[in-house]
């Protein structure tokens, strides 16, 4: 008898929350956002739910407008080894760009985190969207979006590489021989390529998942091919069942086509709730955020994604649609396109599109009672659009608190979510197995010879 297929569920953490008015409410505490114990307190909680994972996103430049909005960034690694000492099973999953960092040391901060955590470690892969970032690194431009995308293929294969250049037995440390390390089992790796040379070996030995776990987040037609080679999980924001569907098969496909078992990607989109004692109150509550929200914030938001200048005496007209250029190098990303779809699906006026973004910046906001919020996990779950969810609190801690008390317990009433961790590692909750190491690639032109 086949077990049932079970929900992944991961709590994405933002400072504050997800909403952009976060801070402001009331339940917020905006002086406990650079303190680790607020973090290890919310990583706790998701490990006596049994979530699969935190996440923490990262960029290396100031996110967003932070005159009005908690968006600075907190580097995820020494975040993530602190909660790590303070839990025992929750996966840690960290964003890193392949644009701006180097193969050898990201491969050695990952293994680092991994070993530390004792195999929880993911590496969310992006090659990052925002252009003033350039600057930080003496770029005098931001990298074109194909141009990113084929370094971050090379990228991955030379991180691959460097995690499997210790072999398994390679770490003997027997103390009655003397002999610490076989090095005949250490093997550089000798990669030339258009925009790497890394000799290696890593200077690590391979970790107990063997690798991190490769997750990536990026809905573009770049992304998802990358996605379908790489990934073995994939973040995503879609705002309707269809769109979710249709996303869902297109990947398991794709994965496919490179000879992937389908069902070793996991698609795990966004989604924000709002949850009430009644579908009113949720509704309220929703609208109780909105209000607190800043125009100025968001019209910059707005002008970030879709590249229109809008001013405040036109918040309640329409979104001028016309003015919305579609080619080029925005027109090639994921959120563009989610945003234009709501636009071009629901013609809202500019308050409304921004009531819309500023719950999580483009992914699904739901309100209702915690069995709406069970009920919509189910469809999505059960009708080919998600194999699990990154949850979303609108603020934190109390919005993770009532999805952990109120909806975590129905789905698991339902035999949708487990009760109790099976294994040890994020592979082991994510159903992915301990890779082999690519022990043929990575014999250098001395050993073949």
């Amino acid at each position: 008898m086949t077990e049932r297929r079970q929900l992944h569920l991961n709590l994405f953490v933002y400072p504050g929350g997800h909403h952009e008015a976060a801070w402001r409410h009331h339940g917020t505490d905006p002086d406990r956002l650079l303190d680790i114990g607020f973090y290890q307190e919310l990583a706790r909680t998701a490990e006596r739910a049994t979530f699969d994972a935190v996440f923490f996103a990262d960029g290396p430049s100031q996110a967003d407008n932070v005159r009005y909005a908690s968006r600075f960034r907190l580097e995820p690694f020494t975040w993530l080894s602190a909660i790590a000492a303070a839990t025992e099973r929750i996966g840690l999953i960290a964003t890193a760009s392949t644009t701006y960092t180097e193969p050898y040391n990201l491969a050695r901060l990952f293994a680092s985190l991994d070993h530390l955590s004792r195999g929880r470690a993911g590496w969310n892969i992006v090659t990052t969207g925002a252009p003033q970032a350039a600057g930080n690194f003496g770029l005098d431009a931001h990298p074109a979006h194909a141009e990113r995308y084929d370094r971050a293929d090379e990228f991955v294969d030379v991180v691959t590489r460097l995690w499997d250049s210790w072999e398994d037995e390679a770490l003997i440390a027997d103390q009655k021989s003397g002999l610490f390390a076989d090095t005949d089992r250490i093997h550089r790796i000798d990669h030339e390529g258009r925009h790497f040379r890394v000799s290696g070996p890593l200077n690590t030995p391979r970790t107990p998942q063997g690798r991190p776990v490769y997750v990536q987040a990026g809905s573009s037609e770049d992304g998802r091919a990358f996605a379908a080679r790489h990934a073995e999980a994939v973040f995503t924001a879609h705002q309707t069942l269809r769109s979710g569907q249709e996303f869902y098969a297109d990947l398991k496909t794709r994965a496919a086509a490179f000879g992937r078992d389908p069902d070793r990607l996991l698609v795990l989109p966004g989604i924000s709730p709002f949850i009430g004692s009644t579908e009113a109150e949720a509704r309220a509550l929703h609208q109780e955020f909105d209000e607190l929200t800043q125009p100025e914030y968001s019209l910059e938001l707005l002008h970030r994604l879709l590249g229109v200048r809008l001013t405040a005496e036109q918040l309640d007209g329409p979104v001028p649609r016309e003015l919305v250029e579609t080619g080029g190098e925005r027109g090639n990303g994921s959120r563009f396109q989610l945003v234009l779809d709501i636009i071009d699906r629901e013609r809202p006026t500019v308050r409304q599109l921004l009531h819309r973004l500023a719950g999580a910046r483009g992914h699904r906001v739901v309100a209702g009672t915690p069995e709406q919020i069970a009920d919509q996990l189910q469809e999505w779950f059960e009708h080919g659009a998600a194999d699990g969810f990154n949850v979303m609190p609108p603020w934190l801690p109390g919005g993770f608190d009532l999805f952990t008390e109120h909806v975590v317990p129905i789905l698991r009433r339902r035999g949708l979510f487990r009760t109790e961790y099976r294994g040890t590692t994020l592979r082991d909750h994510y159903g992915l197995p301990r890779p082999t190491g690519r022990r043929l690639a990575l014999t250098s032109p001395k050993e073949q010879a």
